[in-house]
């Protein structure tokens, strides 16, 4: 049901001449009602005041609340930002920025999520939430710490490639099996994330795939990162373009153990 009506609004968008993947940005001031019972849960946000994955969101979003289930945790899923609030944030213990791109916070949301992490709350943030349309001193800070420069496009768009486990023994890589040829649409970034105190936890070989010379990192081109500077664990992955993305086994088990991580478990 919620495919069928994503495609009615994608058809109607295009029918009025705009382009689903940059729907005009709006700002929530109005907090969404969460259900009872909310404690230690997973907030799951894939707002978008910038580029819109409606292709793997609907998917995603799907597959992150069955990964909450699955870890005996609820969850609530929106794209109302005004969640982020600081009597809202305190049902949760983790929040997913599943896709959320662009300046979908204002300046007392952004305030609230980074009291959120300060007091000990974990982020989970996915492909588009490291893109170069976050422009918040904190956020590109704490949660990115480097910069999106591109990605392949063309027939190179979605390409398979070797993603390499840098740091096998820390719990969000646990069970991730190799070797891992995954397809995806592979960002490159200004700089190693690892220059400003990020754990780089897997990189992609840039021998397996056609980077072009402007958007080659060589070596040390990090996909998936922490931060051990935050309180909160904070997590981050480049991949999850499309979304059989996030059908791969070696992608759910990624996911999985990084939403049980940054709760703390």
């Amino acid at each position: 049901m919620l495919k069928a009506l994503l495609l009615v609004g994608t058809l109607a968008l295009m029918q009025a001449g705009g382009n689903p993947h940059l729907p005009p940005p709006t700002y929530d001031r109005v907090a969404p009602v969460l259900p009872a019972g909310l404690s230690g849960a997973v907030l799951i946000v894939s707002k978008t005041n910038g580029w819109r994955h409606f292709e793997h969101i609907p998917h995603s979003n799907d597959v992150l609340r069955g990964i909450a289930t699955d870890l005996g945790r609820k969850s609530y899923v929106t794209e109302n930002a005004a969640v982020f609030n600081d009597k809202a944030l305190r049902h949760f213990s983790v929040v997913v920025l599943n896709s959320a791109s662009g300046d979908f916070l204002t300046p007392d949301q952004k305030a609230a999520f980074a009291r959120f992490v300060a007091r000990g709350g974990g982020v989970v943030a996915l492909h588009a939430a490291g893109d170069d349309s976050h422009k918040d001193a904190w956020y590109a800070d704490t949660i990115i710490g480097t910069t999106f420069i591109g990605h392949p496009n063309g027939e190179d768009h979605i390409q398979s490639a070797k993603v390499v486990i840098e740091q096998p023994t820390h719990p969000v890589m646990a069970g991730v099996t190799q070797p891992w040829m995954a397809r995806d649409e592979w960002y490159s970034f200004s700089g190693n994330p690892a220059a400003k105190g990020m754990t780089v936890l897997a990189r992609v070989d840039e021998g397996s795939y056609r980077t072009g010379e402007k958007l080659a990192m060589g070596a040390e081109h990090p996909v998936m990162w922490v931060n051990p500077r935050a309180r909160g664990h904070v997590f981050y992955s480049a991949m999850g373009h499309d979304p059989e993305a996030y059908d791969d086994p070696n992608m759910r088990r990624v996911l999985t153990n990084a939403v049980r991580w940054a709760a703390g478990k």
